[in-house]
């Protein structure tokens, strides 16, 4: 499945090195396993959105997802990307970019026609043919329609879709220069966070967190001396304290590292989808280790 993995040191800006595909033999492995694209998103001092991403095409991309990415931001993005809908492009590759937020979701949503006829004049906002930039154009749609507020946009567009759409997952990272937001929706697939005090459990520790099978590796030398929140698809090293969101929880993070959490979707999705009902190539994405 795509890998997600959000960070803020907010108000304090952090370096960071990320590695989006660490493993020296991760791209020889068997075709089906391997990542579609990666992607780091980040924020420069004057709030400017940054994005650094490309495809990973019949394995010519190799250095690009090996080599070691270093940004300074008080939050970060970064996504790996298993392909369900739409071809191996730049325009599809996570994070996405709408307004000066960044954004990056796991998952499947189907019946985009229906999607793209709810987004009317906002599907052209779209500029690749995932499920997931659309659902990105909802939720900036929401956000404007309740004067700003991300929360009530995030909560709005993931309950329209749940409602009316055919969904396998909705879980979502989104990023604004301080602030962060994750929503984890069914229970399909695991989004875990993780507040970390400065230096860790042992304190006056460096942040080191190594996902599975190679794929996301963070360093930061500056998180031995101050707290920051982590949001990613799996737990990231044996830290405790990694708690999972619940099903349906739209999790924030203030400006301040205050960390909120509420449900917004109770309830299941109306038209709930299994593996056996997605696309062979939909549902590998979903299942890719």
């Amino acid at each position: 499945m795509c890998r997600l993995f959000g960070l803020s040191s907010a108000p304090q800006r952090t370096h960071a090195t990320f590695w989006l595909l660490d493993a020296p033999d991760s791209l020889s492995r068997q075709s089906r396993q391997d990542p579609d694209g990666t992607g780091l998103g980040y924020f420069a001092p004057d709030g400017t959105p940054r994005v650094d991403k490309a495809p990973i095409a019949a394995y010519e991309d190799r250095a690009f997802a090996e080599d070691a990415r270093q940004a300074e931001s008080a939050t970060f993005l970064a996504h790996i990307r298993y392909a369900s809908t739409g071809g191996l492009d730049p325009r599809n590759t996570h994070p996405f970019e709408q307004e000066g937020r960044l954004f990056a979701h796991n998952g499947v949503i189907e019946d985009l026609g229906r999607l793209d006829e709810h987004l009317g004049e906002d599907r052209s906002r779209v500029r690749g043919d995932t499920d997931s930039e659309r659902f990105f154009a909802l939720v900036t749609r929401e956000i404007r329609d309740h004067g700003g507020d991300v929360g009530a946009g995030i909560a709005e567009a993931a309950r329209w879709i749940a409602a009316n759409l055919p969904v396998y997952a909705l879980n979502l990272v989104l990023i604004t220069p301080d602030e962060l937001w994750a929503l984890r929706y069914p229970d399909t697939h695991g989004l875990y966070v993780l507040q970390r005090p400065a230096g860790g459990p042992h304190g006056a520790r460096h942040l080191d967190h190594s996902g599975s099978g190679g794929r996301v590796r963070v360093h930061s030398a500056n998180l031995a001396d101050r707290p920051a929140v982590v949001v990613a698809s799996e737990r990231m090293d044996d830290n405790p304290d990694w708690r999972p969101l619940a099903p349906g929880e739209l999790l924030h993070v203030g400006p301040d590292l205050r960390t909120t959490g509420r449900t917004v979707l109770p309830d299941p999705p109306a038209h709930r989808l299994t593996l056996a009902d997605l696309r062979p190539d939909a549902a590998a994405s979903q299942t890719a280790s």
